[in-house]
């Protein structure tokens, strides 16, 4: 038989393991920490949204070009500034601005009273919405019927579209074009970042010595260098504006035509702007520029936002097409 003290002392020893079995049976065993491998966590609240595929973004406006060069030319009136070209029949003059469309019997269009040889030309469209297919909607600068058949040309049309695509921006720029089938085109094409049938948007031409900048609602969209005088146009133009049937090329390559049972097709143009050298101006005359430089040029704004609608919302560029004649485009190897 064990000494008293030898009992106590196994007691003890007893009650000790008894309480450390219990306490570790209440906690249990520690978890491994969560694995982290490949874990990637919620960008926190301002992380820039990432892009989609193809180089879309989820932004539905370009960002703000900084410099608003709309805003330093005032309006001007229709009869003041243009006169009817044809199809008088198919336009109307009133407060709410110009009128004009395309039935199975005529289009329309207008011209400048005067020539330019540089300026800011802008106006406000809305153009109408449903299938206008084979319909163009033009506003531009040329001097076809002074040089014909060797004319210049610079060009913002809006292509028709069916029922299920959207409208078509296109700017063109002729260099010299001739009459005998070689006229050569400088296109680059957009879907808008907005529905142009829905209000009136601005869209402007910038036309100088060194440089044409295409703007929409004051972003630019293009610009088009001189990079030689060869492929760069130095002589008066007019501007016009025109509706009429392009149905040969202008919808899918001419794949869809103008269809007169939705006639007529319409247009309004209004907030008309045309400042610039005339071609009777002193040659001091100061030519437009886009930007607040007196040197010209477009800010780093500018170019922001120029990239933003041509990474987003560019779907033909004529220099990127390898079907086309590069030697007819030379500015493309510059």
């Amino acid at each position: 038989m064990p000494s008293p003290s030898l009992f106590f002392v196994i007691i003890t020893l007893a009650l000790f393991l008894s309480s450390s079995i219990a306490a570790a049976a209440k906690t249990g065993p520690k978890k491994p920490p969560p694995n982290t491998h490949n874990h990637h966590p919620p960008p926190p609240p301002n992380h820039p949204r990432l892009p989609r595929q193809h180089g879309i973004t989820t932004t539905k406006a370009p960002p703000h070009p900084g410099y608003l060069p709309s805003s330093k030319f005032k309006p001007t009136s229709f009869r003041k500034c243009y006169r009817n070209l044809w199809g008088e029949g198919h336009q109307k003059l009133d407060p709410s601005g110009l009128t004009v469309w395309l039935d199975r019997a005529s289009g329309s269009g207008f011209k400048s009273v005067k020539p330019y040889r540089s300026g800011y030309f802008g106006t406000s469209i809305k153009l109408q919405s449903g299938y206008t297919a084979g319909v163009n909607t033009a506003f531009y600068l040329s001097n076809s019927e002074a040089h014909p058949g060797n004319h210049d040309e610079v060009d913002i049309e809006f292509l028709g579209k069916t029922f299920d695509e959207p409208y078509t921006l296109q700017t063109n720029v002729y260099i010299r074009g001739s009459g005998d089938g070689r006229i050569i085109g400088r296109e680059m094409k957009f879907h808008l970042w907005f529905d142009p049938t829905k209000n009136f948007h601005h869209y402007a031409i910038i036309w100088n010595p060194r440089e044409l900048i295409f703007l929409v609602d004051d972003v630019p969209i293009r610009r088009y260098a001189r990079k030689s005088a060869a492929t760069f146009p130095l002589r008066p133009m007019w501007v016009y504006g025109s509706i009429w049937d392009a149905s040969a090329w202008a919808t899918d390559d001419g794949k869809y035509k103008a269809d007169y049972r939705y006639q007529p097709f319409v247009a309004t143009y209004k907030n008309f702007k045309a400042m610039g050298c005339t071609a009777y101006a002193p040659r001091w005359c100061r030519a437009a520029t886009a930007s607040p430089y007196r040197s010209g040029g477009m800010t780093r704004q500018q170019y922001s936002a120029m990239r933003w609608v041509q990474r987003n919302h560019m779907v033909y560029n004529y220099c990127w097409d390898s079907s086309r004649d590069r030697s007819l485009t030379p500015e493309c190897r510059m």
